[in-house]
């Protein structure tokens, strides 16, 4: 595999929020009024780059903003964290405070992240304010519907409000983690192979390790593994059918190796029905919101029809189903994907 094969957009264009999403997004409860919005943190007259504790870029920058409007900064992210975590009630906030406010000119959205720290016991939390884009969204929706986890997000106009996703970069992970004594490394390339699926089958792309993380939970008698994607700007936007494959990424390699290492063509085929299984249980229980998105998103254009031609050519090869060939958007390749999937647990 070379670099390449994988291409991914650096310029995706940031898609909007029409009136229709909108609808969407109240119906489900995932809009709100904000007192503070996206284009208010833009305005910050200088910043300074942040390090890491290797002393190295992180890639994210310290904002100044004026004295005058630091605090009423302040106060509306204050809001903004009580409207995402306890519906707007301010109790939860009445001892914390905002440490930081940093700046990413990394990636689409350009994110600001937030630490708030309650100042009775020092403990923290961050969450992001970004650009809203449509595409994004509806990533962030298919997470919350098609995989085992949830997502807590808010839009407000052009402002997106996400929730920290806590876990190990993927890519520290791989590094510093992936082989401890104490870890069951089949478990961990068990969730490989499913995350690996459910990123095709959502059309989820670009899931190279430093846009995931790992979770790890300590069960009665043994460590539990899951992977949770943390990055969704690349949701159904690319053509090349193996950005939607983290398997193809280079960064992912020491997963690959894991899985190489550990499962055989049968247990990987055992653990790809497992997550389809799954899939389908949480497409029946969800089925009336999958549907308002699906009706949703095809009212839009959310890629380029040069990329709706290359991936659906390439989706009725992998799969070899002629019917990817009549998909007119990324939405009818999901919705192909997921009937797919229910007409083999029924087989």
């Amino acid at each position: 595999m070379s670099e390449k094969d994988v291409r991914i957009s650096r310029k995706k264009p940031v898609f909007p929020v029409r009136p229709a999403l909108q609808k969407y997004l109240k119906t489900y409860q995932r809009d709100a009024k904000l007192p503070l919005t996206y284009g208010d943190l833009r305005l910050f007259d200088e910043a300074f780059p942040v390090m890491n504790k290797n002393g190295r870029d992180s890639l994210w920058e310290s904002p100044l903003y004026p004295q005058g409007r630091l605090e009423q900064i302040h106060e509306g992210l204050k809001e903004i964290y009580a409207e995402l975590k306890a519906s707007g009630n301010l109790r939860i906030v009445e001892h914390k405070y905002i440490d930081r406010i940093d700046y990413c000119t990394f990636g689409n959205t350009h994110p600001f992240r937030i630490r708030i720290v309650n100042r009775l016991n020092d403990v923290y939390d961050y969450f992001y304010v970004k650009q809203a884009d449509a595409s994004r969204i509806y990533g962030l929706e298919l997470e919350e519907i098609l995989s085992p986890n949830q997502v807590n997000y808010l839009v407000d106009g052009e402002t997106l409000i996400e929730e920290h996703i806590a876990g190990i970069p993927g890519d520290v992970f791989a590094v510093e983690q992936l082989y401890k004594t104490e870890y069951n490394p089949t478990r961990i390339a068990k969730e490989f192979v499913k995350f690996n699926e459910r990123c095709l089958i959502m059309l989820l792309g670009d899931m190279r390790a430093y846009n995931f993380v790992m979770q790890v939970t300590p069960d009665f008698d043994d460590i539990q593994f899951r992977i949770r994607a943390i990055d969704f700007d690349q949701q159904f936007y690319e053509g090349n059918l193996k950005v939607y494959l983290p398997q193809f990424f280079k960064e992912n390699f020491p997963y690959v190796k894991l899985c190489m290492e550990q499962l055989t063509e049968k247990t990987v085929q055992q653990y790809r029905q497992e997550e389809r299984s799954s899939i389908v249980h949480r497409v029946r229980s969800e089925r009336h919101r999958l549907t308002d998105l699906r009706d949703v998103s095809n009212q839009e254009t959310l890629t380029t029809p040069q990329n709706i031609a290359m991936l659906k050519n390439a989706m009725a090869s992998h799969f070899e189903d002629p019917n990817y060939l009549q998909c007119v958007t990324m939405t009818d390749m999901i919705e192909l994907n997921i009937k797919n999937i229910i007409r083999q647990v029924k087989l």
